[in-house]
C-alpha cells in the first residue's frame, strides 16, 4: 500500500521541494514530481539556483519525448500534471505530487507527498485530494511543518 503524507503549512512551496529533493537525492531516492507547467518550469529553474554552491541533477520529462539510456538512472524527475511515467523506466519509489488533482496512480509508488500551503484554496484541494484518497480505501497522514526544511 502506498505511504501518503500531508506536508500542511509549507511557507515557500518552491524552496521547500528543493529542499525536500536534494533531502530525498542524498538518501538515495527517486523522485517524481509532478504538477503544473508553469511550475514545473519554475522549479526547473529553482533547482540549478536555489543554493549558490550546488545542482541538484534533474530531467524534465514530457509525453513523448525519447529517453537516452544514459538518463535512466536520473534521480529527480519533473512531469507534466496528466503526463504519465514511461514504461522504459522502472516506476521511481516517490511521488511528490503538486497537482491540484488527486494523483490516479498513488497505487504505482512507495510513497506520495502533497505539499500543502496555507491560502484557503490550496487547503481546501488538499481536503477534496485527501478524501479522495481514504476513498481509494489510502490512509493519508498529516505532517504539518510549519517552516520550510
Amino acid at each position: 500500500m502506498t505511504d501518503i503524507c500531508f506536508h500542511f503549512g509549507v511557507e515557500d512551496r518552491t524552496l521547500y521541494v528543493c529542499r525536500l529533493l536534494r533531502k530525498a537525492v542524498r538518501q538515495g531516492s527517486r523522485v517524481l514530481v509532478r504538477g503544473e507547467g508553469a511550475e514545473m518550469d519554475l522549479l526547473d529553474k529553482a533547482l540549478w539556483t536555489f543554493e549558490p554552491q550546488e545542482f541538484l541533477p534533474h530531467h524534465r520529462l514530457r509525453a513523448g519525448q525519447p529517453l537516452p539510456a544514459r538518463l535512466h538512472r536520473t534521480s529527480v524527475w519533473l512531469m507534466w500534471e496528466g503526463d504519465t511515467w514511461p514504461r522504459e523506466l522502472q516506476c521511481g519509489r516517490v511521488l511528490l505530487h503538486l497537482g491540484q488533482q488527486p494523483a490516479d496512480d498513488g497505487d504505482t509508488w512507495d510513497r506520495m507527498i502533497e505539499l500543502v500551503t496555507m491560502e484557503s484554496e490550496d487547503r481546501r484541494q488538499a481536503r477534496q485530494r485527501w478524501r479522495a484518497y481514504e476513498a481509494r480505501g489510502w490512509a493519508p497522514q498529516a505532517l504539518n511543518v510549519g517552516v520550510t526544511l
